[in-house]
């Protein structure tokens, strides 16, 4: 079992302190502290948001709330993110001069979505601290180097190897063996840039489809299920996690999400403390998603994001606080929010494939009264791209997905 493994040895070892879900915080002591007052950006500052997406648009409606104020940095204008911001600014992620505007008199920056150049990361960071680093940022990017970081760091994960010519990437295959998954390391999601290769006589036209770029080659998780924990962590190491959400994909797209997760509770505790260590290890400051496989021998982690992430939409709707709220508490280093679960509930996506032909039937799904309808604003709906989601409150993980399933059905009738 994985309380065998590196990583829980370590944290026992440091006698890591976090905060579970739940926990209690002292406020009044937190921030009558010295530490507080030095570190902390209060409500009214503003905040400088990378990426111009749904994410940013629901981590700015979370930080309004606490009165923060928000700047977008996007290459468009008019995005979901920037319907809800003081300020939009509009350039390419490369161009230094557009990056320094929008940088100017932050109080700190984040980012919504991983596809930012380290280099502009280092650019914003010249005026206003951003959080997550980009030296984390650099690692969760790029397929190679975050499956370097899991193995030197025990964390449990597929073998794999790497690969940059044909001589190389048959050399891989042979390593880890068939089946194996072949994926691009960097500017890969929702399933872009990856193939199955599941006989040796297609790895000749595998490594053609990659056109020389460099892959990273990994044996087949024969997983029974798919897994995440969103986690969060302050500058002062203050760490919170998110209970164990259960994922499904369609298409290698996010399709439901239920939480609680329907796994026994030792090995939902397993999921945590592994989120949490990974959180550790990293030096995160702000919000982390651990994507987990779960197999015959135990978890393995697959991928991380370090923004706020799909499966952990729910959150708004069915937590004390949302991972939203977290991430906004996290970079302004205040103290991590109580994350517990008040209802099971379950989330669907909202693809672009449901208005092919009409205007989905709003109507339909606001009649149900547990349902809880979230809509992106995107002018244009294309398929496969996420415009919304409904979370749906039951009685169990089982009856909120059943009913989130048919809103989502009826949607496409």
């Amino acid at each position: 079992m994985l309380r065998d493994n590196t990583y829980l040895t370590n944290r026992i070892a440091t006698g890591l302190r976090w905060t579970a879900m739940g926990a209690g915080i002292d406020w009044q002591g937190f921030m009558s502290s010295e530490v507080f007052s030095s570190s902390v950006i209060l409500p009214g500052s503003c905040i400088g948001m990378l990426g111009g997406g749904q994410l940013g648009r629901m981590s700015i409606l979370a930080g309004r709330r606490l009165g923060y104020r928000f700047r977008v940095f996007d290459p468009l204008p008019g995005g979901p993110a920037a319907m809800v911001a003081d300020e939009d600014v509009n350039g390419a992620f490369d161009d230094v001069e557009a990056l320094g505007r929008f940088a100017a008199g932050l109080h700190v920056a984040t980012l919504e979505f991983e596809n930012v150049s380290k280099a502009a990361v280092e650019a914003v960071s010249a005026h206003a601290p951003v959080h997550p680093s980009a030296e984390l940022l650099s690692v969760c990017q790029n397929r190679r180097r975050e499956k370097i970081f899991f193995r030197d760091n025990g964390f449990p994960c597929v073998d794999f190897r790497v690969a940059d010519t044909e001589e190389s990437f048959r050399a891989a295959v042979d390593a880890v063996g068939l089946p194996c998954v072949a994926k691009t390391t960097s500017f890969g999601y929702d399933g872009k840039g990856q193939r199955k290769i599941s006989a040796s006589g297609e790895i000749d036209s595998a490594w053609a489809s990659f056109r020389g770029k460099e892959v990273i080659v990994e044996a087949w998780a024969d997983f029974e299920g798919e897994f995440s924990v969103i986690c969060s962590r302050n500058a002062r190491g203050e760490t919170s996690v998110f209970p164990v959400a259960e994922n499904v994909h369609r298409n290698h797209i996010l399709h439901t999400t239920v939480v609680p997760a329907r796994v026994p509770e030792l090995m939902a505790r397993e999921a945590l403390d592994l989120a949490h260590a990974i959180a550790e290890r990293s030096g995160l400051v702000g919000l982390l998603a651990v994507e987990l496989f779960l197999t015959a021998k135990g978890w393995l982690v697959n991928e991380l994001a370090p923004r706020p992430h799909n499966s952990g939409h729910y959150s708004f709707d069915a937590c004390a606080t949302s991972q939203f709220e977290q991430h906004i508490r996290a970079v302004c280093g205040l103290p991590p929010g109580d994350t517990r679960l008040f209802s099971p509930v379950a989330m669907v996506n909202l693809l672009g494939d449901l208005w092919s032909s009409k205007e989905p039937d709003w109507a339909g799904v606001l009649r149900h009264p547990r349902a809880k309808l979230h809509l992106y604003g995107k002018p244009t709906a294309r398929a496969g791209r996420k415009m919304g989601h409904v979370c749906v409150l039951g009685d169990s993980p089982e009856s909120a997905l059943k009913e989130a399933v048919a809103i989502e059905a009826a949607l496409r009738a």
